[in-house]
């Protein structure tokens, strides 16, 4: 299944494309090339791999399809968060408490990542300290205290309490009960960081090529890439395309699923009441299932995300819908207009836990041994896809034991096939909203 169409409609009205100045692109490949490692995606997972290669002396060939940044890495909620997507019981359910406590130690070095490659390489990218989980009712609360014990208990990951008493001094809204702050969180302009680190890889020696979309993969001791207008012949390949690799990669399409998911940003605000509306400038997210997410930026707008889609088509009336959704959490500005909309596709696994891996070969009971793909973020990725990219690097270069340990989270196929399971998945989320109401 293709998604460009659809995407390329959800893209004409991003703020972050208003605001972060492309410059000079990257040619299309037009040769026959070789290289030590190909890699498929140029967002922040492909880019993170390639500048980790590259540190460890390897040369670099990046196909991007469309233009660095182009998918979810451009267009995402600018949320820098610890953690999985899904819940840290997951992981231990599967792996056991030693190694989901080894996988939750790497999740907060990949919140350290994004502060050393800013700094490393200069990356102006609107950093800001900061993240509020915030539950709306009572019972939520509580799932939120006793996820913040157990964390705290078994992974001595502290955060502060927010009780309800204290919750308008962190937040001017009425929708909330209670939460937590974690000061080690944040948020960012995404494609500020991504076209800055698309930027650093150049300068290590890293060879982009945008507008040149991979058509075919020929597998082997060493792997061939076509395109349109040339190839790429290397030694070992990273599959970082996220939801677009149906094409070339069908066997990994069917473990996630591309979910729509819409932004918005506001006009410019009063600063004193953009200030006031979450005084810490942090990111905040809402504990529901299907969740609200919203951030300030540096310009004085409100950025607030949400609503899930299980189509290709842009909603209808996005903009008016989600600037009714951010009325809802902040009636101080239910007159002020909404100057950007937009939208993307997250690569969700069913159970939201991140799927990393070697492809497998159909026609074989291993997997090929060159050939690596990092898929199903989940929606929780900012951070995460940089820690990826250098696990990909650590096993080719010949220590694959972190990496094998994320490889071992196993994964299903979403049930239903091509036609089934969206309606399936649709049917599974009219669920989790009806809990998140009740």
């Amino acid at each position: 299944m293709s998604f460009h169409g659809a995407d390329q409609q959800l893209t004409q009205h991003s703020y972050y494309a208003a605001t972060a100045p492309r410059g000079v692109g990257h040619a299309p490949l037009q040769s026959n090339v070789e290289c030590d490692v190909a890699i498929v995606g140029g967002g922040l997972a492909g880019l993170s791999a390639a500048i980790e290669l590259a540190d460890r002396g390897f040369s670099v060939v990046l196909l991007e399809a469309q233009q660095v940044g182009w998918g979810a890495s451009g267009r995402n909620g600018g949320q820098v968060i610890a953690g999985l997507a899904c819940d840290q019981q997951v992981i231990e359910g599967q792996l056991g408490l030693d190694a989901s406590k080894r996988v939750w130690g790497m999740t907060m070095e990949a919140l350290r990542l994004v502060i050393e490659r800013r700094e490393r390489f200069d990356i102006a990218c609107d950093w800001q300290p900061g993240y509020l989980s915030l539950a709306v009712s009572a019972r939520k609360s509580r799932e939120l205290q006793a996820w913040q014990a157990h964390m705290q208990r078994a992974y001595g990951y502290d955060t502060q309490w927010i009780a309800p008493a204290q919750v308008p001094t962190w937040i001017a809204s009425p929708r909330f009960h209670s939460g937590l702050h974690d000061p080690l969180g944040g948020h960012l302009h995404p494609l500020k960081y991504c076209l800055g680190l698309a930027r650093a890889a150049t300068e290590l020696g890293v060879r982009i090529h945008e507008g040149s979309a991979v058509t075919a993969i020929e597998p082997g001791n060493t792997v061939r890439l076509l395109t349109a207008t040339g190839s790429v012949r290397a030694s070992h390949v990273l599959l970082a395309g996220n939801v677009y690799l149906g094409g070339v990669a069908p066997m990994l399409a069917k473990r996630i699923m591309p979910v729509g998911t819409y932004i918005v940003a506001s006009e410019a605000i009063e600063p004193g009441l953009a200030q006031s509306l979450v005084p810490s400038q942090s990111a905040v997210c809402d504990t529901n299932f299907v969740l609200d997410y919203f951030r300030p930026t540096v310009d004085h707008r409100m950025l607030y995300g949400g609503r899930v889609s299980y189509s290709t088509a842009t909603p209808a009336n996005l903009a008016a819908s989600m600037r009714s959704r951010m009325a809802r959490t902040f009636p101080q500005l239910a007159q002020t207009r909404v100057e950007f909309a937009w939208g993307g596709f997250v690569d969700i696994s069913m159970n939201r836990a991140p799927d990393f891996g070697r492809l497998p070969d159909a026609g074989a009971s291993k997997p090929y041994a060159n050939v690596y793909y990092l898929q199903g973020f989940s929606g929780h990725g900012l951070a995460l896809t940089g820690l990826a990219g250098r696990l990909v690097a650590e096993a080719i270069a010949g220590d694959a034991e972190r990496f094998d340990t994320f490889a071992r989270i196993r994964h299903r196929p979403f049930p239903g096939g091509r036609l089934l399971r969206t309606p399936a998945l649709v049917a599974g989320m009219a669920y989790y909203r009806l809990k998140d109401l009740l």
